[in-house]
């Protein structure tokens, strides 16, 4: 019988262990699952730092937006620690001015006392556009900022804002890989998934119909198979 590989899942921002949760139940197959606290830490490296501290000797990654700069800092820190990998809607990028100034407005809300709003406000830009009034998903979605809450965000967008340039990485990665995103993500559009694939030898990529950047809740069948096809024996 196959070794069990635990399996380490990396939430994005304003997100908690719900973004994962259709995924779960058949990942729990290949091995035992954790949803790391991503909640600790001022910055990347931090965050990184404290979850390896907290993670198995050996185990495979999965790591959506956030949660896939938080998966190339582990890298940096413990390549040898990660079996199997998968970045999900993410980007090898640092932040470009233009994307810091983008978010400001979000910033300057939560400070204020107006962090529901923000993340109301947040919802359209990051679910296909045919989800807009997909209520039991924006439910879903401002529950898990509810989670997460204010400080966390802050918290959140100041490490985003400030994590390092990860292209030069990429070609060190050498454990099976899968780079997944969603065809309409509008928060890191599927070029800078076709990037990070194109930069790991062997990886396989997956560009998801109809989807836009929370592609483990709006399209939960298509990023569990290709899950299950990253962790299968």
């Amino acid at each position: 019988m196959p070794e069990r590989l635990p399996i380490v899942l990396l939430p994005g921002v304003r997100c908690s262990a719900r973004l994962f949760s259709p995924q779960i139940p058949a990942l729990w197959r290949f091995g035992p699952v954790t949803v790391a606290d991503h909640t600790r830490g001022d910055t990347v490296a931090e965050i990184a730092r404290r979850i390896l501290d907290a993670s198995p000797p050996r185990f495979a990654l999965v790591g959506l937006s956030l949660g896939g700069y938080i998966a190339f800092e582990m890298l940096r820190q413990a390549q040898d620690r990660v079996a199997r990998l998968a970045l999900l809607d993410t980007s090898a990028r640092p932040e470009t001015p233009e994307q810091a100034a983008r978010r400001e407005p979000q910033i300057a809300l939560a400070k204020a006392g107006r962090y529901d709003e923000a993340a109301r406000q947040q919802f359209p830009l990051i679910v296909y556009r045919s989800r807009h009034g997909d209520e039991a998903l924006r439910r879903e979605y401002l529950t898990m900022a509810e989670e997460t809450g204010v400080e966390v965000f802050l918290r959140h967008q100041r490490a985003v804002m400030q994590r390092p340039d990860s292209r030069p990485d990429l070609g060190a990665i050498r454990c099976p890989t899968l780079v997944l995103v969603g065809d309409a993500d509008e928060l890191t559009p599927p070029a800078l998934s076709e990037e990070i694939a194109a930069g790991i030898r062997g990886s396989r990529l997956v560009i998801v119909p109809e989807c836009g950047h929370l592609a483990t809740l709006e399209r939960p069948a298509a990023v569990t198979q290709a899950l299950i096809e990253l962790l299968r024996p």
